[in-house]
């Protein structure tokens, strides 16, 4: 299997690189025959076992975009920072990606290592595309398989569709009109046209119309981890939903919430996880915790689980790092966080040394955070405020029992300083003086029950230097793709296109809050910021931030439905408008100027780098620029640029139809 798949990696990046054209530029030289211009694919994919491989790169592939990219998490945390709950936060690197609105074009985007590495829009672009042409192999080679049965094809067929689907939702949503790639190419194609967003999502629900008839059920399985009839479904929901198929969208998270097996995880569960060091940190074990913890989000006693990334084992090759602790926690073990008496107020000591205190051991319990990304007030803050008031005993936003931290739950652990065992303070309560020197990188809060992940390699070195101990980084840990709780996000947002004034609307939010052991319930009308903010209490770091609130932007302008301030949005110009001023846009765009650091001006701090970040966020950056790289690869063609952006042009002819995309495609095939 190891062997098929290396083949079927060097394979896919060379020959059929021609297949996705945009990707990368063209020369004579392509076209010159070498060894491998005279593979034949049919060969390998002419048994199952070479469908298997293709199926098990989907699979992983699917896993990367959460763990991969310069082992920084680059890929979800760009999903967060064009959004309301994140922003970049290197700010030791000049370039970061803050000024969005100036930044961002379509040329700033040509390889991984743009823009000082806090983004990863261009892995989005490039990577997705290598995913779909996956997917594509399988749809296209299976039925020549002569050793399966039409059920048997037909399985592979609705799990690659789904692989297809859900990389195409994720491109529609942060890119919009783009090109559409059916087929396996075995000459170059020059002359792409764009599809239109909704052409393409059309086929999309087509597509897993099929897979939900066709991909088995979880329990009728013995693979963990593999494309399910249940995953079908909720991709499937959220075609419908962007489509404007309400109620069919209903139906779909109807039956799983009711008729597929799932439930709500309300009691505590599988294996409990002391969160490594409990003198520093203790945990009161509760069901969020437990939900969250890598070695139960996988396990059959997990009725909550839809479809999850295996990330855990011992295969080194199989497995890669999340590194939750270092990119997501703040950056404390520097001279820029002091004591009132001017120490260092946190310090790093190893479990050797003779000042070791494993009371103040926040390295081990807290990681090594280097803040990469951190997020905006409102998603620590005002985000849990419900009905007007703070709800203290949400599970999921509370201190006492250890799922959340907060920086004033950190102690001064340097012996040198007289505010040894108190807690740190941002200002200095003598004279009012900051003792926080960056504190868009250093002073932020932390949902530590959804980012504390184990490292058994690094704990057992208690002699290690800063970085090489304990669980500085995080480890190798399984992730949810979906669980339960969404569903029932969604089918609260179904209900509120047909109805926002649906009275049950507020059911599946409280059935939610009532897991959390919240205290504050909805009880009268909910609002579409009702249903997402829950979203982002429930699913932070599990959705694709970005990609949702685009999606409801989407859904907002077609169904003509109110957002929580009243706003109506246009269905023909609510993405294509301009500026940085607080009037119009989309709801994608409204709620970032309503809760985050965008568009509030330059941020004074004294670190090196970037020293006065601007966070700035334009109307027309609810789409990515379409790199630059693709438009030129494209010769005897025209793709089309995204408005607001260098290269836009109204009159570009796109595909209305998805069908006929795929004819221009057989053109080139036949």
């Amino acid at each position: 299997m190891k062997q098929i798949t290396q083949k079927l990696n060097y394979i896919c990046l060379t020959l059929f690189m021609g297949g996705v054209i945009l990707l990368s530029g063209c020369s004579e030289d392509f076209l010159k025959p070498d060894p491998l211009s005279f593979y034949e694919p049919t060969t390998t994919f002419s048994s199952e076992s070479g469908l298997k491989a293709a199926l098990a790169i989907c699979d992983r592939h699917l896993k990367l975009y959460w763990a991969t990219d310069h082992n920084e998490m680059l890929t979800v945390g760009t999903e967060y920072i064009f959004s309301e709950l994140m922003v970049a936060s290197a700010t030791d690197k000049r370039s970061m990606l803050c000024d969005v609105a100036n930044m961002l074009t379509p040329t700033s985007e040509t390889s991984y290592q743009n823009l000082d590495r806090t983004n990863s829009i261009w892995y989005l672009w490039e990577e997705t595309y290598v995913g779909i042409k996956y997917a594509n192999t399988i749809i296209q080679f299976v039925d020549a398989v002569e050793s399966l049965d039409e059920t048997t094809k037909n399985i592979y067929k609705g799990r690659a569709y789904f692989h297809r689907a859900f990389r195409y939702m994720a491109l529609t949503f942060q890119f919009g009109d783009i090109p559409l790639i059916t087929k396996i190419l075995e000459v170059p194609k020059q002359n792409y046209r764009s599809t239109k967003r909704d052409a393409i999502l059309q086929m999309l629900a087509k597509d897993l119309e099929f897979a939900v008839q066709y991909v088995p059920d979880q329990k009728d399985m013995s693979q963990i981890g593999m494309v399910n009839k249940g995953a079908c479904r909720v991709l499937l929901a959220k075609c419908y939903l962007a489509i404007g198929e309400y109620a069919k969208a209903k139906e779909q998270t109807d039956i799983l919430i009711d008729d597929s097996g799932y439930s709500l995880m309300t009691n505590n569960f599988g294996t409990f996880n002391d969160g490594g060091e409990p003198q520093t940190w203790p945990i009161t074990r509760n069901v969020i915790w437990d939900l969250h913890r890598a070695e139960n989000k996988l396990i059959p006693a997990n009725k909550e689980v839809i479809l999850g990334l295996p990330n855990r084992g011992s295969n080194a090759e199989s497995f890669v790092q999340m590194l939750t602790m270092r990119i997501l926690y703040p950056f404390l073990f520097d001279g820029r966080l002091k004591t009132k008496d001017d120490k260092q107020a946190l310090l790093n000591l190893r479990r050797n040394h003779a000042d070791y205190n494993p009371k103040y051991d926040y390295m081990r319990a807290f990681g090594r955070g280097i803040a990469t990304f951190r997020p905006t007030y409102f998603q620590t803050h005002t985000l849990w405020n419900v009905n007007g008031k703070l709800d203290a005993t949400d599970l999921r936003h509370n201190s006492e029992v250890g799922n959340w931290i907060r920086m004033e739950d950190y102690r001064v652990n340097n012996k040198a300083s007289s505010e040894f065992g108190k807690p740190i303070t941002l200002f200095n309560p003598d004279n009012g003086a900051l003792l926080c020197s960056d504190t868009v990188r250093r002073w932020f809060d932390v949902p530590h029950y959804i980012f504390y992940l184990d490292d058994p390699v690094n704990d057992a070195n208690i002699s290690g230097s800063d970085g090489n101990r304990g669980a500085t980084n995080g480890g190798n840990a399984d992730w949810y793709l979906y669980r339960l709780a969404e569903v029932y996000l969604l089918r609260a947002e179904a209900k509120y296109y047909m109805n926002e004034n649906d009275p049950t609307i507020k059911d599946d939010l409280n059935a939610l809050r009532q897991r959390a052991n919240c205290t504050e319930l909805y009880t009268g009308t909910v609002t579409i910021g009702d249903i997402v903010n829950e979203r982002a209490r429930e699913l932070y770091w599990e959705e694709w931030r970005n990609v949702e609130l685009t999606r409801v932007s989407l859904c907002l302008a077609r169904s003509g439905k109110p957002d929580e301030w009243g706003n109506r949005y246009n269905l023909e110009d609510f993405d294509k408008q301009g500026g940085t001023d607080s009037n119009g846009g989309s709801y994608w765009y409204q709620r970032i100027i309503h809760y985050s650091m965008y568009n509030k001006g330059p941020i004074q701090i004294d670190a090196t780098g970037n020293s006065n970040p601007n966070y700035t966020m334009d109307k027309k950056n609810i789409y990515w620029p379409i790199p630059n790289a693709a438009i030129t690869a494209n010769n005897k063609g025209e793709l089309s640029q995204n408005y607001g952006y260098d290269g836009y042009d109204p009159a570009t002819l796109k595909w209305d139809k998805w069908e006929d995309a795929v004819a221009d495609e057989d053109k080139t095939v036949n």
